[in-house]
C-alpha cells in the first residue's frame, strides 16, 4: 500500500485499533482489530468496495460512505475531518447540533466570575452560561428551553430589544451569522422552524433574512443598558469548541476599568483584585 494511498492507510490503521471484544466478537485472532468484512457490514457497504478503498482502488467514495465509515470505525470529530480530507480532498459539513456541554466546559464558564460567557449553537440557541451572563444578559434558568434563543429574544421580546443600544445592528449581525451557519450545516428542521416562526412574527426579521447577508461571529463591541448599572460596554469574542463544531463559546469582557467595576458589582465581586 503506497504512501499516496492516504485514505487506505488511515482506514486500515483505525480498523486495526478497534477492540473486537467491544463489539461482541470473541475468540483468538491472528491480526488485531476488526476484519474488513466486519467494518463493511457496520458501514452498510459491500466487502469488495471496502477492500478497494483500503487498496486505493475504485475511485473516491461519496460523503455518505465516509460518514458511514466514520460511525463504523467510531472516529472522533478530528478523525472524521481527516477522513474526508484524505478521502475526497475537502472537510465534511458540520454535524447537526447536539445539546449540552461537558462538566469540564461548564467549570470553565463558571471560573469567569465577572466575564459573561455563553455556549451557543449555530441556531443561536443557548445551551450553557455562567452566572455573569445570567446577571448581565438574561436570566436563562427562568426561561423555557425553547425561549433560550438569541434570535427569538432579539426579535420577539420587547425587554431584550430595549436593552440594546443599537438594536438594528445587533439584529442584522445575528441574522447574517445565522444564515452563514445554516448554509454550513444545511437547513435542518430546527433552522426551518425558526426561520418560519420569525418570518411570520417579525416583518423586520423577514426583511433582513431576504437580504441574504452573511458573516462570521468574530469579535466586536456590545453596549447594554442594564437596569441597575446603566450603560455597560463589553468586548465580545467567539471561539470554536474543540471537538464540537456545532458549538461556539462567546465571551463578553468589560471594555475598560469602569465597565469592569460595574460587572464586579453585578457579580458580587466588589472586593476582588
Amino acid at each position: 500500500m503506497g504512501e499516496d494511498n492516504r485514505l487506505g492507510i488511515f482506514l486500515k490503521d483505525r480498523r486495526t485499533r478497534l477492540d473486537p471484544a467491544a463489539f461482541g466478537v470473541t475468540g483468538r485472532r491472528r491480526t488485531p482489530g476488526l476484519r474488513r468484512e466486519e467494518i463493511a457490514q457496520r458501514a452498510g457497504i459491500s466487502t469488495t468496495w471496502y477492500t478497494w478503498l483500503e487498496q486505493g482502488r475504485g475511485g473516491p467514495p461519496s460523503p455518505q460512505v465516509l460518514d458511514r465509515l466514520t460511525e463504523a470505525l467510531m472516529l472522533t470529530e478530528a478523525e472524521r475531518e481527516h477522513l474526508f480530507l484524505v478521502g475526497i480532498g475537502r472537510p465534511p459539513k458540520a454535524r447537526a447540533p447536539s445539546a449540552g456541554v461537558t462538566p469540564r466546559l461548564q467549570r470553565f464558564l463558571d471560573s469567569l466570575t465577572f466575564v459573561p460567557a455563553i455556549i451557543v449553537t449555530p441556531h443561536w440557541d443557548i445551551v450553557a452560561w455562567n452566572d455573569a451572563a445570567r446577571m448581565t444578559l438574561t436570566d436563562y434558568p427562568k426561561l423555557a428551553p425553547k425561549d433560550r434563543n438569541i434570535l427569538r429574544r432579539i426579535f420577539l421580546d420587547p425587554g431584550t430589544r430595549a436593552a440594546q443600544d443599537d438594536w438594528e445592528q445587533i439584529a442584522r449581525f445575528l441574522v447574517a451569522t445565522f444564515r452563514a451557519e445554516t448554509a454550513r450545516l444545511g437547513q435542518d428542521e430546527r433552522a426551518i422552524d425558526l426561520i418560519t416562526e420569525l418570518s411570520a412574527a417579525s416583518r423586520e426579521f423577514a426583511k433582513m433574512w431576504a437580504e441574504n447577508e452573511v458573516r462570521t461571529t468574530g469579535d466586536g463591541i456590545k453596549r447594554l443598558q442594564h437596569s441597575t448599572e446603566g450603560s455597560i460596554v463589553l468586548e465580545y469574542s467567539s471561539f470554536a469548541v474543540d471537538g464540537r463544531p456545532d458549538l461556539k463559546l462567546v465571551t463578553y469582557t468589560p471594555a475598560d476599568a469602569e465597565d469592569a467595576k460595574k460587572m464586579r458589582r453585578l457579580c458580587h465581586q466588589d472586593d476582588a483584585d
